[in-house]
């Protein structure tokens, strides 16, 4: 069982609300990533999410294309967040990561050896917004393999029939996109959130996990009690983007913005 399962398992089985953190690798600079990935657990993520960044991102709102932006002009390639991960894993053996990208960045390193690069380097799963599940086959199977988990998403728009093939082919965790738009969309309302999930949840058992638009602890307080947890994003990368010239400073005020979330999540 890979590390995503086993901590959101646990997770579940205590009663508490699994908190995910997004931030872009690579943004404003390769060295500040590992730092921001330490702080983010010491604000009480449970799972890392590292972006990878790439030049036409689908399903990215403003902030996170200028992350990508900022981190592609660094120089930063998929390369060189395995490199991170690495890094990140010399101090934290336990936390779960994983990366979220567009197809094209593996395509080019190729399936078998980004799988046995990433597994390497403790990748413990991976999301691919371009990658349709008919096609994911060849990859989940080597991911599988390893113990790593390839993780859908499932859309407000997605039909009950679609939910079914995604959810047969899913790991980790089901991602819930809580809205119509890219990431950082302000208009994030519930209604309806709650039957989406019910019917999520009558084909898989794996852990429900609702992201854009949980822009603060107020956000991210009302969607927790309807899944099993949230996906911060675009609010931590605004944070980033706000320290980019004195990158110091980016590791507490990540610190502290994640665990308002956290103690917002935990009184839900």
């Amino acid at each position: 069982m890979s590390r995503i399962r086993t901590r959101l398992k646990s997770l579940r089985g205590s009663g508490r609300k699994g908190l995910v953190a997004f931030i872009t690798g690579g943004d404003p600079n390769k060295a500040t990533t590992a730092p921001a990935m330490h702080a983010l657990v010491a604000g009480g993520a449970d799972v890392i999410e590292v972006g990878v960044p790439f030049s036409d991102p689908e399903a990215e709102g403003p902030a996170i294309q200028k992350s990508s932006e900022r981190a592609l002009l660094a120089g930063t390639r998929l390369a060189d967040i395995l490199d991170v991960v690495r890094d990140f894993r010399a101090d934290d053996t336990a936390t779960p990561v994983l990366l979220m990208g567009y197809l094209n960045s593996v395509e080019r390193m190729g399936y078998r050896e980004f799988v046995n690069r990433a597994a390497s380097a403790g990748v413990d799963g991976v999301i691919f917004v371009n990658l349709p599940p008919e096609e994911a086959i060849e990859l989940r199977d080597l991911m599988r393999a390893r113990e790593m988990d390839l993780i859908f998403l499932i859309a407000p728009t997605t039909t009950p029939e679609r939910v079914r093939v995604i959810a047969g082919h899913a790991g980790g965790f089901i991602y819930y996109v809580a809205l119509k738009g890219v990431t950082g969309a302000s208009h994030l309302r519930t209604d309806g959130i709650a039957e989406q999930i019910a019917l999520i949840r009558s084909h898989t058992d794996l852990p429900i996990m609702i992201g854009f638009g949980i822009k603060d602890g107020g956000t991210a307080r009302m969607v927790a009690p309807l899944a099993d947890g949230v996906v911060v994003g675009t609010s931590l990368v605004t944070t980033m983007e706000r320290h980019q010239q004195q990158p110091e400073r980016i590791a507490p005020a990540l610190r502290k913005q994640l665990r308002e979330n956290r103690t917002a999540i935990d009184s839900a």
